[in-house]
């Protein structure tokens, strides 16, 4: 058979993995934040404050957990838990403890991989016993090997959201670097991440939007009352005054220098800094792109709705299997434990052989569902 389809534009916004970097305090948590409350409700997405970001301390009211470490158990004190426990929790209770969740916040991304650092070199400690690491840039061979296994350990555990049907958004900010032009080796101020390009490059590739935001600010020269010698003239000393300032969003710079991106051919490059017109430029771009092919908008939104539901009619399927399966393997283990301990003990593992008997087995760990294995479990336990 043949295999390959044509690809169907998803009309919701929060079906794409989107990007937010700008200045520190410009306002990128509260916009993200209003954003999904406004396409998905108040319970369809939820911040992870990573590292030492604390950005949503002063939003009154936005749905967030703190993950200062890659893996820890959940602290209700603090409202904190590993970045990968979090993971794991949504992949294996989507349907059931997070049914609303459309979206994950990353806040931020740069905080996200600084967490991950300890986990890679804990990684490479346990895989190379006889030469632990104390660095990152040492681990897995160095070369930037250790950096690189940073990146793809978040980006699995990113993808593994998509596995049941939960995208991501990422905050970062952002500073003036000097780059070179690929082409001509010319020099150029760009508005970019404030993290290392390799980094920012291996998430960028993976985004369909990344807005840049920044302040907008209209200069003129005012007279300052002094004067300056120069040929024997007195000439006016003048300075800058900022007469007009505001944030907006841009998504397309043609002359790039500011560090933004779209996949979507008509998005509109510039935007101000307001939720609903975020929400008008990325939606518009969207429909616009979906209008190229022969079905309505609405009966792409109708479609796709249809196949949400039945998506996640399957992966709650899953979902129940997989926890079946993790009960009997937990079950399973504690009897193998049991045994072990008492191999040279044949009185004691009596009671379980006879169990394993009565319900058809010889094997005691050989039982293939839940209740049976209780029941061979309960003639020790």
């Amino acid at each position: 058979m043949g295999y390959g389809k044509k690809n169907v534009i998803k009309i919701d916004p929060l079906s794409y993995n989107i990007g937010l970097i700008g200045e520190s305090g410009i306002g990128k948590t509260t916009i993200i934040k209003e954003m999904c409350e406004k396409l998905a409700g108040e319970d369809g997405y939820i911040f992870l404050e990573c590292g030492k970001e604390d950005g949503a301390d002063g939003i009154n009211g936005i749905n967030y957990l703190n993950c200062p470490e890659w893996s820890m158990d959940y602290d209700e004190l603090t409202n904190s838990i590993g970045f990968e426990d979090f993971i794991d929790d949504v992949v294996e209770n989507k349907t059931t403890e997070y049914p609303n969740l459309k979206t994950v916040v990353i806040d931020t991304y740069d905080q996200l991989l600084e967490i991950s650092k300890p986990e890679v070199i804990r990684m490479h400690n346990s895989e190379n016993p006889d030469k632990p690491v104390k660095s990152i840039k040492a681990a897995f061979g160095g070369y930037m090997a250790g950096e690189d296994k940073a990146t793809e350990i978040v980006l699995d555990k990113l993808w593994e959201l998509k596995t049941v049907g939960v995208h991501f958004i990422i905050i970062g900010h952002v500073k003036q670097r000097q780059q070179d032009d690929v082409a001509t080796g010319q020099t150029y101020t760009s508005l970019t991440t404030n993290m290392s390009m390799r980094d920012f490059n291996a998430i960028k590739t993976k985004l369909h939007f990344l807005g840049v935001a920044s302040i907008d600010r209209e200069i003129v020269q005012e007279k300052t009352g002094k004067t300056k010698k120069e040929k024997g003239k007195d000439i006016d000393i003048m300075k800058g005054v900022i007469t007009k300032e505001s944030r907006k969003i841009t998504f397309r710079d043609d002359s790039y220098s500011i560090d933004s991106k779209s996949r979507f051919a008509d998005i509109v490059p510039e935007i101000p800094f307001d939720v609903d017109e975020l929400i008008k430029a990325l939606t518009d771009a969207i429909k616009t792109e979906a209008s190229k092919g022969s079905k309505s908008i609405s009966d792409l939104e109708k479609e796709q709705k249809a196949a949400e539901a039945e998506r996640m009619k399957q992966i709650a399927e899953v979902e129940a299997s997989n926890k079946v399966k993790k009960e009997l393997d937990e079950i399973n283990s504690k009897i193998k434990e049991f045994c072990t301990v008492n191999k040279s003990k044949p009185a004691v593992l009596k009671p379980l052989i006879e169990a394993a008997k009565a319900c058809g087995l010889k094997n005691p760990m050989a039982a293939e569902d839940v209740e049976t294995a209780k029941k061979i479990l309960s003639a020790v336990a």
